[in-house]
């Protein structure tokens, strides 16, 4: 689904949502008319899309089970639309479960930045345990595959589901460190009877979280964005935590970013040569400058040959 579908989808939702949440009955037709869209895609917002909700229809119009009525917030509202509009990126998100989210009025264990998404459908199990140890702050024991071989962790404390770029990861403590996991290599999980108390810091530092990677000693990297490219990085943030720090005349940039390790943005930098070098830490530059050089030498072995 693209970006600007689910913007559309979403907003769509939400404003259903707040008419639900203020009691009026819902005529499908009037909505398709005052959206701009086929009665049938009204019908799919409200029967399935919406289908955790407790709604009663009469005589064709829908309205909310007057329990709930007055129950929701607007985070309330933007969040439930988000979800129904997504289903896609959460291998176990059904009607069911979002019902449950929607009575407990509890605080989901997800938090999504990207479009795309990793197939977990044959990890749905694991998921769903996931998801319980993280509502529940359970500790966790699992094993995962690491390097090929089946590596252990014991009372691991979950924080958050993770959707970065489509890949599914587990944000966690273990043995008193913040780390990420993903998911997808996880091979058995026992979610303990053991609780345990969430740091409200740590949460926010994950809320603020824009990659897989995240170290405790934090690198402040500073890059130089050459003119041809750096509207691309004036149009929308293309590193993690970036802020314009100048504009020159010549039209380049410089732009910092605080990371966890290289190995989360040399990606990007690599992606975007020749139009970007690190400025600072100059010992990046000079890694990347020697990668770069074996990769011509070898390149050029390959022709003589």
């Amino acid at each position: 689904m693209a970006n600007g579908q689910h913007d559309t989808i979403a907003y769509r939702l939400s404003q259903i949502l707040i008419k639900l949440n203020q009691a009026e009955k819902l005529d499908p037709e009037d909505l398709a008319q005052e959206f701009g869209v086929h009665v049938r895609t009204i019908q799919r917002d409200l029967r399935v899309r919406l289908a955790y909700l407790p709604l009663t229809k009469i005589q064709g119009r829908y309205q909310l089970s007057p329990a709930y009525l007055g129950k929701l917030n607007y985070n309330d509202i933007e969040r439930f639309a988000a979800l129904a509009g997504v289903k896609g990126l959460f291998p176990s998100l059904s009607a069911e479960s979002l019902r449950s989210i929607f009575d407990k009025a509890i605080a989901v264990p997800w938090l999504v930045k990207g479009h795309h998404y990793e197939d977990l459908s044959e990890s749905q199990p694991i998921f769903r345990q996931l998801e319980a140890a993280v509502m529940e702050s359970r500790l966790l024991d699992f094993e995962m595959a690491v390097a090929g071989v089946p590596k252990a962790y014991k009372a691991v404390a979950p924080y958050r589901l993770l959707n970065l770029k489509g890949i599914w990861y587990l944000a966690a403590v273990d043995q008193g460190k913040y780390k990420t996991f993903g998911i997808g290599k996880m091979l058995h999980v026992l979610v303990t009877e053991s609780s345990f108390h969430k740091d409200p810091a740590l949460e926010i530092t994950i809320a603020k979280q824009e990659g897989a990677w995240h170290s405790e000693d934090s690198h402040e990297v500073m890059l130089s964005v050459a003119a041809p490219v750096a509207s691309y990085f004036k149009r929308r943030q293309l590193v993690p935590n970036q802020i314009v720090k100048l504009e020159s005349s010549d039209g380049s940039l410089q732009i910092s970013t605080t990371v966890g390790h290289p190995t989360q943005i040399l990606p990007i930098i690599r992606y975007w040569l020749p139009h970007i070098r690190i400025v600072n830490p100059a010992p990046w530059q000079e890694s990347l400058e020697r990668e770069l050089e074996e990769y011509l030498a070898a390149c050029r072995e390959c022709r003589t040959k």
